[in-house]
């Protein structure tokens, strides 16, 4: 039962960066799991111009939550309208506006606004009210602490990301290599470099997992990671919850492509923000970004061109059950 009391939230930061660049940011709601902690994938089903429908998967309480949303845009304003079409319980309905103030040419103010309406009556509804709260709360806090802290450098933001991709063909049935991509509680005895690795699947393609992985010196890194599973599109997306010093943001992607001459392409796809403070440390005195962009392709790139290469072999030596 959805009880019809409106419930509002404000939030509001400043930040050190062009009200535009901010605006920018905001408004490219696809790579927001790069730039925000909450958001782990959004897709946009549709987009007209000024308007856009997206399915959207991010994290609230510690839950991996799914909705989708209309957005209305307005880059003169400088204003971002949201309505959720599709929400998840034990959220009614939920929408808001996010705004952007020029406080001059190099400073800007961004409010978030919510509004929601809760499911439940009685004790049910006021646990599922302090949940829906406490979930904003969190969430929009990171996302406007995580946004200050990314247009703050905003000179050095094309500097600091990274994409890159690495692929193989494999010459076997493709739900073959999908399965051994999907079935990733089973790395540890599959992949050499993953030495522990625990996985949830509490809904159906939604797996939340930590792994720790070891590099060419020896050292090991602990990830946590949420992933999105695709089985129909042969596609798993995936990001990084927890990152090793160097990454504030690593998103992902396996996907396999049915290739021309027969087998199928499989594709691993990574974009990174680095964390510019730790270069150093992390890499020695008098290293720097383009040093710290070359070693985490390099590392990423070799991990993953790993387990792909596996996956091939697992594909063409596996006898299908028929």
């Amino acid at each position: 039962m959805v009880n019809e009391q409106v419930h509002r939230t404000v939030h509001e930061h400043e930040t050190d960066a062009p009200a535009d660049t901010v605006y920018a940011l905001l408004a490219d709601a696809v790579r927001w799991p790069l730039y925000f902690p909450p958001n782990v994938h959004v897709r946009q089903l549709e987009s007209t111009g000024d308007t856009e429908r997206l399915r959207m998967w991010a994290t609230a309480n510690g839950q991996v939550k799914s909705w989708t949303s209309r957005r209305t845009l307005d880059p003169a304003r400088r204003r971002i309208e949201f309505r959720q079409e599709v929400s998840a319980a034990p959220v009614a309905s939920m929408g808001g506006t996010w705004i952007v103030e020029a406080l001059g040419d190099a400073r800007a103010k961004v409010t978030l606004l919510h509004d929601f309406t809760v499911l439940g009556t009685g004790a049910e509804y006021a646990e599922n009210v302090a949940w829906v709260e406490r979930a904003v709360d969190t969430n929009s806090r990171a996302e406007l602490a995580n946004l200050a802290g990314l247009v703050q450098g905003w000179q050095q933001l094309d500097e600091l990301t990274l994409s890159f991709e690495d692929s193989v063909h494999v010459d076997g049935p493709a739900d073959l290599v999908y399965d051994f991509l999907y079935r990733a509680q089973d790395w540890p005895e599959r992949v050499p470099h993953v030495d522990r690795l625990d996985l949830t699947e509490d809904e159906p393609g939604v797996q939340v997992m930590a792994m720790d992985t070891r590099t060419a010196d020896g050292s090991v890194h602990t990830t946590e990671s949420v992933r999105v599973c695709f089985p129909d599109e042969l596609r798993i997306v995936y990001k990084q919850t927890a990152t090793p010093a160097l990454m504030a943001a690593h998103t992902g992607c396996w996907t396999l492509t049915p290739a021309e001459n027969g087998g199928v392409t499989v594709t691993s796809q990574h974009s990174v923000v680095l964390r510019e403070e730790p270069i150093q440390k992390v890499l020695g005195e008098g290293a720097d970004i383009p040093r710290a962009r070359a070693y985490v392709r390099e590392a990423l790139g070799r991990n993953s061109t790993a387990t792909l290469k596996l996956a091939k072999n697992f594909a063409e030596t596996t006898t299908p059950v028929s």
